[in-house]
């Protein structure tokens, strides 16, 4: 689904050579999904709406997740990723615009080519374009991270997958997954229980020590993740732009209108 965690390069990285980052093994099978989500700020102010869906071909599955704002902003992510003994993402694309966003952009790559553009407007207005290419790893969790803690390996204590992010040049960052124990909940009365997971960028060496030093050090995002034989996302917690305020995405279920009683 999004990418929450692209704002912590502001801080700086140094990257861990030393972190070892496998991808993650296909436990189910992803077929067609349809979910529908809100935004909500820490006020529980309804922001934005949107869906998430799943559409399998093949090996191949393509997944869209989007919000559309009430002031005409979009935020929206396009990944396609296969599913054969390991997932491995193929491409994605990356669109934020409007005036929820700090800085309007599009972030696209392709996994075979290690090629990555990025659109962007300054400042002062003026749209600008980076292209690079890099060696891209083969656990790239952009746009799919939420369906990758679904198929986490339960008894891993800890989760390390890559993410292509934009400084607005194109860098490879490290995300650090731990559980946090599990959450409870209920739906129309029943109690049931979420893992919680925490997510969290590694910076490592002087950069980190300066990071932590001068209050930089960006915030952890939750997300949780329903309990059980068929997991499935529920909540995250976290920005989803450079500085931006802490924002809620959940699930969401229609509302329908009053029937009249009249026969």
């Amino acid at each position: 689904m999004t990418n929450p965690l692209k704002y912590a390069v502001v801080a700086g990285f140094a990257l861990c050579a030393a972190l070892k980052a496998d991808p993650v093994a296909v436990r189910h099978v992803q077929g067609y999904i349809h979910g529908f989500v809100i935004l909500k700020d820490t006020d529980d102010k309804i922001l934005a709406s949107g869906d998430l869906t799943q559409m399998p071909a093949g090996n191949r599955v393509t997944a869209t997740f989007s919000l559309h704002f009430a002031d005409g902003s979009l935020y929206e992510e396009t990944a396609v990723f296969s599913q054969s003994r390991t997932y491995r993402l193929l491409t994605y694309k990356q669109v934020m615009k409007g005036a929820s966003f700090k800085t309007p952009e599009t972030l696209s790559l392709n996994a075979f080519s290690g090629v990555v553009n990025i659109q962007y407007t300054d400042k002062d207005g003026k749209e600008k374009t980076v292209s690079d290419k890099l060696s891209l790893p083969p656990d790239l969790a952009n746009g799919i991270l939420p369906m990758l803690l679904t198929e986490r390996d339960p008894n891993q204590a800890e989760t390390t997958l890559s993410m292509v992010v934009s400084t607005p040049k194109p860098r490879i960052v490290k995300l650090k997954i731990s559980a946090s124990g599990q959450d409870s909940f209920s739906i129309g009365g029943s109690g049931a229980k979420a893992t919680h997971y925490v997510v969290k960028i590694d910076i490592g060496g002087v950069t980190g020590v300066a990071a932590t030093v001068l209050g930089k050090q960006p915030p952890p995002t939750n997300m949780w993740i329903a309990a059980g034989n068929a997991p499935v996302f529920l909540k995250l917690e976290g920005p989803l732009y450079e500085d931006g305020p802490i924002w809620r995405i959940e699930l969401a279920s229609p509302v329908w209108p009053k029937t009249s009683q009249k026969q």
